[in-house]
């Protein structure tokens, strides 16, 4: 075993008798050894005040030397090194590590509880030590006498097992801090079922979010067909799976079966009941369900096919079909850097300034300005890009669209809409942006414009049944939501939603609180509606609706006042940035804790004053 030479010196020992105390000064002058048994010379120190302290009555004082615990152990581990005052040795296998008791209970519970509890390893010289590996015990023997352990991927897991065996929960810990920042798809449902195995529940919480964020590509690895039936059910049968359709899931599974279809065919039905069929598409029904030889063959396979279709054929009756296989996968636990875009100087004009905040470092930085002034614009991201709708540039309202690829640092033109449109709405749903609303510097407009970015081209879809201008608008759930707004004369809080299937607009439950220039965000499959203006005061309240109870409830209000508020998604909570308050623009940010209900100030925009737009763009997945 290995160890570092001990330091002669480490620290001061009293190895004389003080020669004199000057305590006016707090120095003495005391004996140093070298720790082989010569004679000390005298050294003057001086003596901190957390080191000599004394009664007011000088009966008595008390002495503290610092980095006597820290400079105790190394030399410890230089006794062991040298086979002296050992008292113990574990055994594993063909391997032997001798130790000191005293060490081993100080440092290990597994050792404090053998040694202080009378069980008979107490008083026996040598101990077989089982359910750990060689190589990881003696790392962890090491640990116990430097406080050190390597951790890489080869020992990685035995060392994660025997710490936990051990109790040594901050290096089990540190193990899966480790195999976190190791996670790639080729892996993670590996490392899941590791950390399931040792019940390492933070661990398996960090896979499950990389497989929800990622399980495209998951489900192409070799580790994805290894599944069992029961593994593959849990898995596709979350929410927070992050695919474009349903699709995605109906690939993987059928890749799952036919990997080993001898023996996984007749699971096809107990699976396909697992998919969201209905959510697929009436092509892809056709063209890639139906024309599959396995569900060709199987009865209750066609049943769940027809039942899909019926969802499609026959609207009136998706009420008879089981909401499991209708309601959409909603994955918001989006990790990425958020950027606020365009917007408003203190001053109140438009600014082509964008910036970006990364929750990792807290900080905001200066991204690259967008090639036109725009306050009021409408932004989404999509696909890895973020994209700039509209807006106001000081002058007019504009119909312009630019492009910001993060990979390539750059903003690039879109084709324009085919109207112009500041104070807009936009929200991404799977392969589109719906732009909805806002003003064209005359009216408040209903129309909603679709926008594909894969060919870069516009649709018109269904108007909305208001006219709404500075309005909320947001996906959840497969469907698209327009809240709040204005149409020149009032502010609602009614609230409709667009089914892109039916291409129609139907009203739901309207807000507690009427709402203009508010921001909307979805989180948790609820959608949030933040601050605004309701024609009398700038509001700071915040409410959220449940689909799934069709209602809405406040939380807990921001900490200040916020009208043209920008809000977003991120690491699970939401970011409220900017807006304005009834008297000043503001580039304060406060992110809301849906655990615990609370809003917090995080750091502010450095330069703007409030009026942005923002989005979050995905970045590589960290926790």
């Amino acid at each position: 075993m290995s160890s570092s030479p001990s330091s002669l010196e480490d620290g001061v020992r009293l190895l004389g008798t003080v020669e004199r105390c000057d305590c006016s000064r707090k120095v003495v002058a005391v004996g140093t050894g070298s720790g082989t048994g010569t004679a000390g010379s005298s050294k003057m120190i001086e003596m901190q005040p957390a080191e000599l302290s004394e009664t007011e009555d000088n009966s008595y004082m008390y002495f503290r030397q610092e980095g006597l615990f820290a400079n105790s152990f190394p030399k410890m581990k230089e006794i062991r090194r040298m086979g002296k005052l050992c008292d113990v040795t574990l055994k594993v296998d063909s391997h032997s590590f001798s130790a000191h008791r005293i060490v081993l209970a100080a440092t290990i519970p597994y050792f404090y509880a053998m040694f202080t509890h009378n069980m008979a390893e107490s008083r026996i010289k040598e101990i077989t030590m089982k359910e750990i590996e060689p190589m990881a015990l003696e790392s962890l023997i090491n640990f116990a006498y430097s406080g050190l352990v390597k951790i890489d991927t080869q020992n990685v897991q035995s060392l994660m097992v025997g710490a936990s065996f051990l109790q040594l929960n901050e290096v089990r810990d540190a193990c899966a801090k480790f195999l976190k920042r190791k996670f790639h798809p080729q892996n993670v449902l590996g490392i899941r079922q590791f950390a399931d195995t040792l019940g390492c529940s933070k661990l398996i919480v960090s896979a499950d979010r990389y497989i929800h964020q990622h399980f495209s590509k998951v489900a192409a690895g070799d580790e994805f067909v290894a599944l069992s039936y029961s593994e593959l059910i849990d898995v596709i049968g979350r929410d927070e799976l992050n695919v474009k359709s349903e699709e995605c899931i109906f690939e993987a599974c059928m890749r799952w079966v036919k990997h080993e279809q001898e023996t996984r065919s007749e699971y096809l039905p107990l699976i396909l009941a697992n998919i969201r069929l209905p959510l697929l598409s009436p092509q892809f029904l056709a063209d890639s369900v139906a024309t599959e030889e396995l569900i060709k063959t199987s009865h209750k396979c066609r049943d769940l096919l027809d039942e899909a279709r019926d969802f499609h054929l026959m609207p009136e009756r998706r009420a008879l079909v089981s909401t499991t296989r209708t309601r959409p996968r909603c994955f918001d636990f989006v990790v990425g850097l958020i950027f606020a875009v365009g917007g408003l100087t203190k001053n109140g004009e438009s600014v082509s300034t964008v910036e970006i905040y990364n929750p990792a470092t807290k900080e905001w930085s200066m991204g690259e300005a967008m090639t036109m002034l725009r306050s009021r614009v409408g932004v989404a991201v999509t696909n890895g890009k973020l994209y700039a709708f509209g807006g106001f540039n000081g002058t007019e309202r504009l119909s312009t669209v630019e492009i910001y690829d993060p990979r390539k640092h750059r903003w690039s033109q879109g084709t324009a809409m085919r109207c112009k449109r500041s104070a807009v709405g936009v929200a991404a749903l799977e392969d589109y942006v719906y732009v909805c609303g806002g003003y064209d510097g005359v009216t408040s407009l209903s129309t909603v414009e679709r926008y594909c970015p894969k060919t870069d081209g516009w649709s018109t879809v269904a108007p909305m049944m208001k006219y709404r201008s500075a309005g909320g608008v947001a996906a959840l759930g497969g469907y698209v939501y327009a809240l709040g707004g204005h149409d020149g004369l009032s502010i609602f809080d009614t609230v409709e939603r667009y089914d892109p299937f039916s291409d129609t607009w139907t009203k739901v439950v309207s807000m507690l609180n009427r709402r203009c220039r508010l921001g909307v965000a979805t989180l948790g499959n609820k959608l949030y509606a933040c601050g605004g203006y309701d024609g009398n005061s700038f509001l700071r309240s915040v409410e959220v609706y449940d689909p799934v109870k069709n209602s809405w409830s406040l939380i807990a209000p921001m900490n200040v006042k916020r009208s043209r508020v920008a809000l977003a998604a991120n690491m699970g909570k939401l970011w409220a940035i900017g807006g304005y308050d009834g008297e000043s623009n503001l580039s304060t940010v406060e992110v809301y804790d849906p655990k615990t209900n609370t809003w917090t100030f995080v750091a502010p925009m450095k330069h703007h004053g409030g009026g942005v737009g923002c989005g979050v763009i995905p970045t590589p997945f960290q926790d």
